[in-house]
């Protein structure tokens, strides 16, 4: 795994979903490096938490941790919380749109709720956030989004309809806009992490259908910080698709090719579950 040895000092990070996961240990990752961070999500206790934890890192007393409370499916809760953290901090050098959930189950027992509130969260948390931070990094003609989108975003996979085309969206958009943005100096990045190892894993493992178990109990999980550890380093390379791992990779770059013999297999595994029930 790549290490990230630059230096952020100095710089400016707002990361959406930061109190746990992912999120967190990218906070994490940045201020040991001496960027100023801030974090944004839904619980304030955890959002409180996670300042703790992030801020006994810092490289020294200089250094800011800002904590959000808002649910960024919520235009108004978003603008507001990305406006905040441009004025406490500055324009950021970075922003991360990790905030994300997942309920995984069968598509015709699932409430319909659950897809319109993962599209919510997953898209337009993302989208909302972009677009209030955008002109602030236009102005300065610098800055980076990284969009976290899912190995299910590549692929559709079985169980996962409330979540899979959500992530999809993701991608769209951050191939759409890469084109726009960099005129101005803006960088856009999709990352598709693989399974990782987050509070969000441990709720979807118990709606997944056994089916869905089955066909990613062959994948590997990775650490929070793993996945944080690449993320740093391909916006340090100025990657558009950030994918780690060879699985992740080969699905970034091969996925409409190998998709077929995908299909086979999961379609295989579906078959043996439904038998074996």
């Amino acid at each position: 795994m790549a290490q990230t040895r630059s230096d952020w000092t100095g710089k400016i990070a707002i990361i959406t979903g930061g109190s746990s996961g992912i999120g967190k240990a990218l906070a994490q990752r940045l201020v040991r490096q001496g960027a100023n961070v801030a974090i944004v999500a839904r619980n304030s206790a955890k959002l409180t938490q996670a300042k703790a934890e992030i801020t006994a890192q810092c490289l020294n007393a200089n250094q800011q941790v800002c904590i959000y409370s808002a649910d960024v499916s919520d235009r108004a809760q978003a603008e507001q919380a990305m406006q905040q953290a441009i004025e406490a901090l500055g324009t950021p050098d970075l922003l991360v749109t990790c905030a994300g959930i997942a309920h995984p189950g069968y598509f015709q027992e699932l409430p319909i709720e659950i897809f319109e509130e993962t599209m919510a969260i997953n898209y337009f948390g993302s989208l909302y956030c972009i677009r209030a931070v955008l002109p602030a990094m236009a102005a300065q003609r610098r800055g980076q989004m990284v969009m976290v989108s899912s190995g299910a975003g590549l692929i559709g996979i079985y169980g996962y309809t409330p979540y899979s085309p959500t992530k999809f969206a993701l991608r769209g958009l951050a191939e759409s806009l890469r084109g726009e943005l960099k005129p101005m100096g803006i960088g856009v990045a999709i990352v598709y992490p693989p399974d990782t190892d987050t509070p969000q894993l441990v709720e979807e493992n118990k709606t997944k259908p056994l089916e869905t178990k089955r066909i990613t109990a062959t994948a590997d999980t990775w650490s929070a910080d793993g996945v944080a550890c690449e993320i740093i380093t391909g916006v340090e390379r100025r990657a558009f698709a950030i994918a780690p791992g060879t699985e992740m990779s080969v699905l970034a770059k091969l996925h409409s090719v190998i998709a077929p013999g995908l299909n086979w297999y999961f379609d295989r595994i579906v078959r043996q579950v439904r038998e074996g029930k």
